[in-house]
């Protein structure tokens, strides 16, 4: 398994990722510690997990259970700010709430600390500095190694930048954003601020939930379970004209060169070096072996022009 550094943190991961967004609600602990398993067998080394993920709780707590020993040996990533309850009270990136988020956190995964604390989303009530300084806390009392964020705009990302700067504040080592062969409005914005920053990139639905292994056909009906299946919004919004023209595109391209769609979709990832880890949801094992082989096509610059004719 290829390594890559997390930043400029010194933190290395494998390049392939485990999402853990599955875990503790789509599927259970034992379905879940099967493809835990088979990630760590495989060398990956990065699990990427949120507070809110598997009915608020869910997933922390299994990875809290199927880890054990074998904590020391990832790099364990979470998330703080999405609701954590219906009232609405338990969310957002106060220092008062952050500092409550935490310790949820790590008495879920059962663990003395969380190697990536991410934000996963803005919070518009709140100042960037009084987040920042919470962090920086974390990060001096050792119960938090890094710190990043998610679904920032490069305004944002460039003003928390500035102020962890002015400040002498631990700042965000990298972005966990949507980015795909289907979706790539990073390429406009966001990314020039993160090389501007130095940031790595974690991209998120990197198969655009399952749209991009092949196991969707055009004109056909929805396989029973699918995550489009069981979610018609994101199956709507994914499922349209523009998507399967370009999927269909991209297939034909795979294909003449031998290859498979799953393995373009993350090979074409992998090709690109603002990536630290494709963080890759899965619930089975086999899914787990087949995102981590995918990964071993070296795409030529002549292969990489083509695909971004198709998808740009």
């Amino acid at each position: 398994m290829q390594k890559r550094k997390l930043g400029g943190s010194g933190i290395e991961v494998s390049l392939v990722g485990l999402g853990g967004n599955n875990f503790g609600g789509r599927i259970d602990l034992t379905a879940s510690r099967l493809v835990v398993d088979k990630a760590l067998e495989l060398g990956v080394t990065l699990i990427d997990t949120a507070d809110v993920y598997g009915r608020k709780g869910g997933s922390e707590e299994c990875l809290g259970q199927i880890l054990g020993p074998r904590r020391k040996d990832v790099v364990l990533a979470t998330k703080f700010g999405l609701p954590m309850d219906d009232a609405g009270k338990l969310r957002g990136a106060s220092r008062r709430y952050i500092m409550q988020a935490v310790e949820a956190s790590l008495r879920r995964l059962k663990t003395d600390w969380i190697d990536l604390y991410q934000l996963h989303r803005p919070d518009a009530q709140t100042p960037i500095e009084e987040t920042l300084r919470a962090l920086d806390d974390l990060v001096k009392a050792g119960k938090v190694r890094c710190i990043g964020c998610s679904n920032l705009s490069a305004a944002q990302l460039a003003d928390a930048q500035r102020t962890a700067e002015k400040n002498h504040l631990a700042s965000f080592i990298c972005c966990q954003d949507e980015y795909s062969l289907l979706e790539r409005a990073l390429d406009k914005d966001l990314l020039p601020a993160m090389r501007k920053y130095g940031l790595r990139l974690l991209p998120y639905f990197p198969l655009a939930s399952g749209l991009l292994t092949g196991k969707y056909r055009h004109g056909a009906p929805l396989p029973p379970g699918s995550r489009l299946a069981r979610n018609p919004p994101r199956g709507g919004g994914i499922l349209n004209a523009r998507n399967w023209r370009v999927v269909d595109a991209l297939g034909a391209f795979a294909a003449a060169r031998g290859h498979t769609l799953l393995e373009l979709a993350m090979s074409w990832l992998a090709s690109r070096p603002f990536i630290a880890s494709i963080i890759a949801g899965a619930t089975r094992p086999e899914q787990v072996a087949a995102n981590v082989a995918a990964v071993g096509w070296t795409l030529s610059p002549d292969d990489l022009a083509e695909v971004d004719r198709i998808t740009l």
